[in-house]
């Protein structure tokens, strides 16, 4: 789903405290999430950016494109009930964010159910 869709399921999501787990979380086919975990649901997502569209303008400045919000795809691959928790579960995150399909890392922590 989209962000703004994720986040108008349930508006304490909108309203809640999010924490970043690091940006550069990648998959299979090297693309890039970033990883936020909601306060008040307890849910850990991955939101995964398109590509950006860069541009040249008339006098050869790099100009990139905003991404339509409806570009933003939210997935849910957990719940935690604390921050504490999260914490300990991810343990070595920024080191392992950086590997090669750091995704499988992160699933064997939060496998799907």
């Amino acid at each position: 789903m989209d962000i703004e869709a994720f986040y108008e399921q349930n508006e304490a999501r909108r309203e809640s405290a999010e924490y970043e787990f690091g940006s550069e979380w990648t998959d299979a086919s090297d693309n890039e999430y970033e990883l936020s975990w909601v306060e008040a649901t307890g849910e850990l997502y991955l939101m995964v950016e398109p590509e950006a569209v860069v541009n040249e303008d008339m006098f050869g400045d790099f100009i990139v494109d905003d991404e339509a919000i409806s570009d933003l795809t939210v997935v849910v691959i957990g719940k935690v009930a604390s921050l504490t928790a999260l914490e300990d579960q991810l343990q070595g995150w920024q080191e392992s964010m950086l590997d090669e399909n750091s995704l499988s890392w992160l699933y064997e922590r939060f496998p799907a159910k």
